[in-house]
């Protein structure tokens, strides 16, 4: 063989082998296929008949048909984005509107021959069968949350903090709402119903396109926090209205108005500020009666109750009540044929499942049972015969997500999509057809076209395999163990780069662990993130489930009632000791770290378990519950004047002389969701204790760090994991 050969071999061997996984890696070339199952960038938007879907292609709306496979454009938005009128940007005090309120989206008309369609904050109506559009707003004023009438003869839209509806052939808009303020706020939540019960919009059409029903947030009475920007030459004051466990809620009210205008029918739902909550609200199919969803104040009671527009009787559909607290998923569906509805619940064994009511509420039948939980409705054929209902559970493992599909009575059900990975589908609203993009540990997402039968039509999105191919992802495995009591519980383990057995690695444990989300173990591919740079740096990382975590049944979660962090503690540390157990993880060197939960976890460990974690960084966190918000922290903790001793018990702060290995804290000076008083009480507390510890801080407004800081923030903290665990 020549030396030009040699070299030629050499450097062939050298381009194939696989890049190592850095933090430039994720600032830089390491993008591509690591979606995972989470779906598309964008959701696409299915036509009312489920035979098609529109999907956004640069400057252009492209419709997708399933049956040819094909799609062809639509409409190039370039002149309607081009019309709308800029709103100017808003240089006075942030809003602090919550990331979860609506602001808009596409709609179809029933037909689906009319598309509403938002651009720069005006609304337009795009003629689907023509191509041709009109311009229904034309202001330098956003319009936010706008929403076709059912006759698609009207749009109903947010301008500021009030109601307007705009006739789509004249183009009159009449004001429904004239009262509306930053503290009376017509038809958009607070910052806490969206953060906290996912109530995103406040009014809704009547099926007969006559009137609306919408919420009045009076927020007057909340308590204010006090944000201020100090970037600039002088302190800039941006208040925030937080209310923070045990203080007033927003005063709710909910109205009836003609989609004309005029004055408002106002109906009693009860004292929302201190003793309910409408988690949810709506029409009834008969348009006569509208519906809501109402919580006690500590979430352990709920009603469905049906209320006449006219004269005000109101009607109990259903109740439901729970020693612990009820985890409120999803909304009423109501079925085409107008005297049936669609709700999953825990009432039954604890696991939620789905439920077949009339609208009296006087029949009632659950459609699944079992020891897993239906995570979605997906959609429901009423055109079969007898009904049919496609839904998505963790039937096979809690690790997994499937499609599955039954009828209407709940009998011939069926899993659709392939074992041994994890799927998310988005489903025609008929069922006709639907996109699974699915993945596991091992195989990056791949998005591929079914019939409503399950029957694979193509591949819609290839899998991009440019992470798998061109860098070394090391392999996840997931492994099962018990914890002292027998609870069992899932792990996520990834084994350093360059691994020998025998030898021992420090470890590091990422932590969420809070109520209200899934578990963090899960059988889809991750891709290039910061426990790959972990594991390419020489730490174990251990990431496992505690009790709290949704997915796993109410038992499971409400072991964590009245004391937050006491029993996910224990359960962290019994997933350390059995990760030691192994063999390979270095009991002396065993870092955590986490944001906003995970904040509040991984302090609650370096102070309550200072023997077994000897670094942390803790980012966002809560170090008292009675500074954290009403909904969320009432529902786990109940009142502070109900529960003193457990609040009292769960404060960080009075542990500060319990540090004993090294903490890093950062925090955004103007997070709206955690506020930055918890960490500046932890701060204190630690100098009180003469305790020595790391601080960051960012001037972001918002609960992550973002942009250029994320990167400084990422470095900061595999240099400090450096420090103290190596």
């Amino acid at each position: 063989m020549t030396k030009f050969s040699i070299l030629l071999l050499l450097a062939a061997s050298a381009f194939a082998q696989k890049q190592p996984i850095t933090l430039e890696t994720l600032s830089g070339g390491g993008r591509g296929g690591g979606r995972g199952a989470a779906g598309f960038a964008a959701p696409p938007t299915w036509t009312p008949d489920g035979k098609s879907f529109v999907f956004r292609q640069a400057r252009s709306l492209m419709l997708y048909d399933p049956a040819t496979k094909s799609s062809k454009l639509l409409i190039d938005t370039t002149p309607i984005d081009a019309a709308a009128v800029a709103v100017p940007p808003d240089e006075g005090p942030t809003d602090w509107s919550n990331r979860r309120a609506r602001v808009g989206g596409m709609q179809f008309s029933a037909d689906g021959q009319a598309m509403l369609y938002s651009a720069g904050g005006d609304l337009f109506l795009i003629h689907t069968d023509t191509a041709k559009w009109d311009q229904l707003t034309k202001t330098p004023v956003a319009e936010l949350d706008a929403k076709l009438s059912p006759d698609a003869r009207m749009v109903a839209f947010r301008r500021g903090w009030d109601l307007y509806t705009v006739d789509v052939a004249s183009g009159k808009e009449a004001r429904l709402t004239r009262d509306g303020t930053d503290t009376l706020r017509n038809g958009i939540p607070d910052w806490v119903y969206p953060e906290e019960l996912y109530l995103g919009t406040g009014f809704w059409w009547a099926p007969d396109s006559r009137s609306l029903c919408y919420l009045q947030f009076d927020t007057s009475r909340e308590p204010v926090f006090p944000h201020a920007d100090m970037l600039g030459t002088r302190a800039f004051y941006e208040p925030e209205r937080y209310p923070q466990a045990g203080e007033n809620n927003p005063d709710v009210r909910l109205g009836v108005v003609a989609a004309t205008g005029g004055a408002t029918r106002w109906l009693e739902v009860g004292d929302t500020r201190n003793a309910y909550l409408i988690a949810r609200a709506g029409w009834m199919p008969n348009a006569r009666s509208v519906y809501i969803l109402r919580l006690n104040r500590v979430q352990n009671k709920l009603e469905m109750v049906s209320i006449d527009a006219e004269s005000g009787e109101a009607t109990t559909v259903f109740k439901e009540s729970d020693p612990h607290w009820i985890n409120l998923e999803g909304d009423i569906q109501f079925l085409k044929d107008g005297k049936r509805f669609l709700w999953t619940s825990q009432r039954d064994g604890g696991f939620r499942h789905i439920f077949l009511s009339s609208n009296d509420g006087k029949s009632v039948k659950q459609l699944t049972k079992g020891n897993w939980e239906v995570t979605a409705i997906n959609a429901v054929d009423e055109a079969e015969t007898g009904g049919r209902i496609y839904f998505t559970s963790s039937e096979p493992t809690p690790t997994e997500r499937h499609l599955y599909t039954m009828k209407l009575d709940g009998t011939g059900k069926r899993q659709l999509t392939a074992a041994n990975f994890t799927h998310s589908v988005s489903m025609s609203p008929t069922g006709a057809f639907y996109l699974d993009t699915y993945s596991n540990l091992s195989t990056p997402g791949r998005t591929t076209l079914h019939s409503g039968d399950g029957k694979e039509l193509g591949v819609y999105r290839e899998a991009d395999r440019t992470q798998a191919d061109q860098y070394d992802v090391r392999p996840t495995e997931i492994v099962r163990f018990k914890g002292p009591d027998g609870s069992e519980f899932y792990g996520r383990l990834i084994k350093p780069a360059g691994f020998e057995p025998g030898k021992k690695y420090p470890v590091i444990v990422p932590v969420y662990g809070g109520p209200g989300v899934g578990g963090p173990v899960r059988n889809a591919w991750s891709g290039v993130s910061m426990d790959q740079v972990y594991a390419h740096k020489g730490y174990v990382v251990w990431q496992c489930e505690n009790r709290g975590i949704m997915g796993r049944g109410h038992a499971f979660e409400t072991a964590i009632h009245r004391k937050l962090g006491v029993t996910e503690l224990a359960d962290q540390v019994a997933g350390v000791q059995y990760l030691i157990s192994l063999g390979f993880a270095d009991p002396a060197r065993i870092g955590i770290t986490g944001t906003s939960y995970g904040g509040f976890m991984t302090i609650n460990a370096m102070l309550n378990a200072p023997d077994v974690f000897k670094a942390g960084v803790a980012g966002a966190p809560v170090t008292n519950w009675i500074n954290y918000d009403t909904i969320y922290t009432e529902r786990y903790m109940g009142l502070p004047k109900d529960n003193p001793d457990g609040y009292k018990d769960t404060a960080l702060t009075s542990k500060a002389a319990n540090l004993k290995g090294k903490l890093l804290i950062f925090h955004n000076f103007e997070d709206d969701n955690v506020l930055f008083q918890n960490t500046l009480q932890m701060t204190n507390a630690l100098q009180l204790a003469g305790k020595q510890f790391e601080f960051m801080l960012y001037p972001q407004k918002t609960h992550g760090v973002t942009g250029a800081a994320a990167r400084q923030l990422q470095q900061m903290t595999v240099d400090f994991f450096d420090r103290t665990l190596k």
